[in-house]
């Protein structure tokens, strides 16, 4: 088949978070063709892993599931495959089998990783799964995770917080509200400030980052003619390398400022920690000389920052436009699965 069709006949089969099961085995399948891989399943994860002579590692992953959608929909156009999926990362999998299944000497040992639950919960995640039962399957000198990056190394990533703030007010009759305290209304100053948050910008290793603060969820009122008490809010805060989870915190304090009182708080409900640059290793910059293109930042998080918790150093590269990821109409062109095969195939060897 060509790799439009492979890249297909993935997309045709539903795998959104927590369904990944048909998928991993179709996976499995596949790898287990390879007399020259190891091919173990860890729950609905699959890993293939080379068994030469020893020397370096190299690491290869991609997650199965997709975000939700109808898979009958999956189109096979001429020069592109439509579908959920598609971009994100159907494309970079499909590339991913071809390469695995390719006996051809290379330089270095090759683990493929093929995981689920990526698009959901950090805790649910299936690479955190093979790294609480079988840790050792991870090891790697340097690792690419293949998000969807248009062919260009995005280096690192984003943190993610999510931060609930509840403002307190006193509660009143809205014939008589200045018997009360509205809190919906401070909250309205407050999402203001958000409204008016200028991005900060960090340069690390001559890759830019600009954090992004937003407000996602909001919640006041009991009842039509009740001054509320309290109103609250959630916040998404996207955190550039070189803040901490505590550096994160204050900053979003100074942004918030004077419309959060003492008797507030400002609960910190989620974090996924950014991860650095990391281009002063030698593997890492091979990538990017081989790509041949100007490296950028990881607007997003991805489990780069995963790998840099284990120590590994990893970058981020695949086929597809991040820009199409989670759209219904998302899709995948066949010259960017070739540039993303070609580029691969050539750090791997």
């Amino acid at each position: 088949m060509s790799r439009l069709d492979e890249v297909f006949a993935l997309v045709s089969v539903d795998s959104s978070s927590g369904h990944e099961a048909a998928l991993a085995s179709e996976v499995e399948g596949r790898l287990r063709r390879a007399y020259a891989l190891d091919v173990e399943r860890v729950g609905d994860n699959v890993v293939a892993r080379t068994r030469g002579g020893g020397g370096r590692r190299l690491l290869v992953a991609g997650h199965l599931d997709t975000v939700p959608g109808d898979v009958t929909r999956a189109r096979r156009l001429d020069d592109r495959v439509r579908g959920v999926g598609a971009c994100d990362m159907k494309g970079s999998l499909a590339i991913m089998i071809e390469l695995a299944l390719d006996s051809g000497p290379r330089s270095s040992e090759v683990t493929w990783v093929f995981y689920a639950r990526e698009e959901i919960a950090r805790a649910d995640s299936g690479l955190m799964e093979i790294f609480r039962r079988r840790p050792e399957l991870l090891a790697a000198d340097a690792a690419v995770v293949a998000e969807p990056t248009g062919g260009v190394v995005e280096a690192g990533c984003q943190g993610t917080m999510r931060v609930v703030v509840e403002l307190r007010g006193t509660r009143a009759h809205t014939a008589r509200p200045s018997t009360g305290r509205n809190a919906l209304h401070r909250l309205g100053v407050l999402l203001a400030r958000v409204a008016s948050y200028e991005s900060r910008t960090a340069v690390i290793d001559g890759v830019t980052y600009h954090e992004q603060l937003q407000a996602v969820r909001a919640h006041a009122g009991i009842a039509d003619n009740v001054v509320p008490d309290s109103a609250s809010c959630t916040l998404n805060y996207r955190v550039a390398p070189d803040h901490s989870r505590d550096d994160a915190v204050a900053a979003l304090r100074d942004v918030l400022g004077d419309t959060v009182d003492p008797e507030d708080e400002v609960r910190v409900v989620d974090w996924a920690p950014p991860a650095p640059p990391n281009l002063s290793d030698p593997l890492l910059q091979r990538l990017v000389s081989v790509s041949q293109a100007p490296v950028r930042a990881k607007v997003g998080w991805t489990d780069v920052a995963t790998f840099a918790e284990w120590g590994v150093p990893s970058a981020n590269f695949g086929a597809g436009n991040p820009e199409l990821a989670h759209h219904h109409d998302e899709f995948v062109t066949s010259d960017e699965l070739d540039e993303f095969a070609r580029v691969l195939e050539r750090w791997l060897a």
